[in-house]
């Protein structure tokens, strides 16, 4: 794999840098620590730094040569509320707070190359990068974008990685079109009647009423979404009462929602709401949907595509570029960026046998340190590549 020999030769520095934030995890809008980190490392090698936006987050802006040319590259900062358990060396400080989903390593490619243009200034234009906060729940993207990151920082493309367990070292999937789902939240209010639970007809039992809330909403992917589109319902909490003996007076029910396309999101947010409060009608029950939009489906544009899997081949190879892919039913708020600006999400593989196969979201995953120089090389040749000197 053709990895740039100078990014290749700081790896030890990028790992210095992405195993520095994953030992200090911060959750979202709390990235002080790492921002100063990014701030700093950007500083130190020439690149203009912009703090504030998004609270944390982080621009840095590099020109070179007389081009109007622009073009964005993001990373995310954030980790996420869950207790580390891999045992290694650079684990985390913190008890309840963990960089597992790789964002620490998006961080460090990404200063990476932003440390390799700075040095070499073999482009024409300016390279826009954005660390941004808040990735995991928080829209962060959606903050940039409404605090004015493209009016102040204007691009005429904008890029990102993400790290992929489920595809080999040195493998990446470039694919237009949808890559991620759209993701909703959804919570739901159940009041009955509380009572004893030796005479549960003088009550009006919430749990059974969100029992059978729970099963109806299932049912509804397998029998009102077309069999050919993409929906997920996920109830991850069901919260009521507090003894053995006590019916409830109240219970509630929390998930998720993932859909790809808009017209299936508004199909969900219709029959769920039909669904449950007709249940809760059904059994003299008041039920409540709030039903609330996340995150939208994430969406490559076609041109900007097919320029991300060029410079990923130049990196990788073409036969490990993978250009044809089912979309995955995860979220993504760099979708908000792609709402503004044309551009492309690519997943770039980290999986070595056992190592860096460990799924993200897990207390045991970890980044593998040896994707580092090929996501920094990626960044770095697609602006040599887009922003190419006349």
């Amino acid at each position: 794999m053709p990895v740039v020999n100078r990014i290749a030769a700081f790896q030890p520095e990028m790992t210095a840098w992405r195993r520095e934030i994953h030992a200090h995890p911060e959750l979202g809008y709390e990235e002080h620590r790492t921002s100063d980190l990014v701030a700093r490392q950007l500083a130190s090698c020439g690149v203009e730094v912009h703090r504030g936006i998004a609270g944390t987050g982080v621009v840095g802006v590099l020109r070179s040569g007389s081009s109007g040319r622009a073009i964005g590259l993001r990373a995310d900062m954030d980790a996420l509320p869950m207790t580390e358990e891999t045992g290694l060396p650079h684990a985390s400080a913190t008890p309840g707070k963990m960089h597992a989903c790789g964002h620490d390593g998006h961080t460090a490619m990404l200063l990476g190359a932003a440390k390799y243009l700075a040095d070499t200034r073999n482009f024409d234009g300016t390279v826009v990068f954005i660390f941004q906060p808040a990735e995991e729940g928080g829209a962060g993207g959606r903050t940039m974008v409404q605090e004015g990151l493209f009016t102040r920082f204007p691009v005429d493309a904008v890029y990102a990685l993400h790290n992929d367990p489920t595809l080999k070292l040195g493998e990446a999937s470039v694919v237009a079109g949808p890559v991620l789902a759209a993701a909703d939240m959804l919570d739901i209010a159940i009041r009955g009647k509380g009572g004893h639970a030796a005479r549960p007809h003088l009550a009006l039992d919430p749990v059974l009423i969100g029992a059978q809330v729970v099963v109806a909403l299932h049912h509804l992917v397998s029998r009102r979404v077309d069999p050919l589109d993409s929906a997920v319902i996920s109830l991850c909490q069901f919260n009521a009462g507090s003894a053995h003996n006590v019916i409830p007076e109240a219970a509630e029910i929390h998930g998720t929602v993932r859909t790809l396309r808009a017209a299936t999101q508004d199909t969900m947010e219709r029959l769920i709401t039909q669904t449950a409060t007709g249940i809760g009608a059904m059994n003299d029950a008041e039920v409540v949907v709030n039903y609330q939009r996340g995150y939208p489906p994430t969406v490559n544009h076609a041109a900007e595509t097919e320029r991300a899997a060029l410079a990923a081949a130049r990196v990788l190879g073409k036969e490990h570029v993978i250009r044809d892919r089912p979309p995955g039913m995860a979220g993504e708020d760099f979708s908000f960026m792609l709402l503004e600006r044309p551009g492309c999400f690519v997943r770039i593989g980290q999986a070595e046998g056992s190592r860096g196969a460990v799924p993200v979201h897990h207390p045991k995953y970890d980044f593998n340190d040896e994707l580092l120089p090929l996501g920094a090389s990626f960044f770095a040749t697609l602006v040599e590549q887009e922003l190419v000197k006349a």
